[in-house]
């Protein structure tokens, strides 16, 4: 297949100026919306002002990018596709002997090259904004301060060493600054694995620095008689912003941070399900926009303009739109629950767009 470097760079520019357009519409719509709620849930808080309210809206708006993206590329491509047949641009094309591939070619690199982008450039400054929308909320609109969630059997924490591994448990948690404030708390010290060797109870320790400060303790060993120790310091890898990691939403870390964040967690023992998948569903992200405008041109390039049916064609395309986005939110909850392999549940949607776009043009399409 040959491409016409004049026509590409031509169809290119037709469907970004769509794409933006349609962008900064449902962009727009969106930031209104949250305006309102945003209202609505400070209604009980009258210290917050229209300027905190705006600022909340802005720093959620770069995250919910991601989310109605696919819907942007479907009805940005549809809008370029039918400006083109409306113009007889299109119909000049394909009786010059341009295939229905080579126009669409130029719509799909843009769409994949734009979600490259958004997730290695444009993602890590949406999760910052993000994340600080996160806490902003908390503190402003929850009055709630500390980002753990601890459950009835307080908080626990693994980190695996070389010599051995550590677990660390904490009946009451409380941050003040970057310290970590740990009630109640246990160490249990292992050199292999299942292999115990020590365990050092305490009224209190602190995280921070590198290593836990811990006050008042009695340490137990196998085979000796236990001590009591008014301090001691014990070293770790465990950092605050990382046990902050571990709770935080996946939405809130880098693109660039998640790998990372996963392979450290999960060799701790914590389970990292939700970010592995939240990563590979930003991985297929370049794919399933592809598969949005294989979609869109499957109910807007129609030569015949004067055949009718327009109507069908719009209600086909955002049904289309919005079975793609069930389909995806089905198969996302299947691999958060582990019920469908987690690759398969984010990579199915781009696959699903785009195979039903490439045979539906294979059926109606002649070049």
């Amino acid at each position: 297949m040959r491409l016409s470097p004049l026509l590409s760079g031509y169809i290119a520019r037709q469907f970004s100026a769509a794409l933006l357009s349609v962008l900064g519409v449902i962009l727009g719509l969106i930031l209104l919306f949250d305006v309102i709620e945003l209202i609505r849930r400070a209604a009980s808080h009258p210290e917050l002002g229209m300027g905190v309210i705006l600022l909340l809206a802005l720093l959620k708006l770069p995250q919910m990018l991601h989310t109605v993206l696919p819907f942007a590329m479907m009805i940005g491509a549809m809008v370029c596709f039918w400006r083109l047949t409306r113009s007889h641009e299109l119909v000049v094309a394909r009786s010059a002997g341009v295939s229905v591939w080579q126009f669409i070619a130029p719509a799909v690199a843009v769409a994949v090259a734009f979600g490259t982008i958004e997730i290695t450039a444009f993602n890590p400054l949406a999760a910052a904004m993000y994340d600080r929308y996160d806490r902003m909320q908390d503190e402003l609109l929850k009055g709630t301060r500390s980002v753990f969630d601890l459950s009835e059997v307080g908080l626990w924490l693994r980190e695996p060493h070389d010599q051995g591994e550590m677990v660390v448990h904490a009946g009451t948690v409380r941050q003040e600054g970057f310290t970590l404030h740990l009630g109640d708390a246990e160490f249990f010290l292992y050199d292999r694995p299942d292999h115990f060797t020590q365990r050092i109870s305490a009224e209190t320790a602190e995280l921070a620095n590198g290593a836990f400060e811990v006050h008042r303790a009695w340490m137990m060993e196998a085979g000796r008689p236990s001590r009591f120790v008014e301090s001691l310091t014990i070293p770790t890898q465990l950092t605050l912003q990382r046990i902050h990691d571990n709770f935080a939403a996946p939405e809130t870390l880098s693109f660039w941070h998640l790998p990372g964040f996963i392979h450290f967690f999960e060799r701790a023992g914590f389970t990292a399900n939700k970010h592995r998948l939240y990563l590979h569903s930003l991985l297929a992200s370049p794919p399933l926009y592809g598969g949005m405008v294989l979609l869109a041109a499957l109910f807007s390039l129609n030569p015949n303009i004067r055949a009718g049916g327009a109507g069908s064609r719009i209600a086909g395309g955002v049904a289309a739109g919005f079975a793609v986005y069930f389909f995806s939110r089905v198969v996302y909850a299947l691999g958060l629950s582990a019920t469908l392999p987690q690759e398969l549940a984010a990579w199915s949607p781009a696959l699903f767009a785009g195979l039903v776009g490439m045979a539906g043009l294979f059926h109606l399409e002649d070049g």
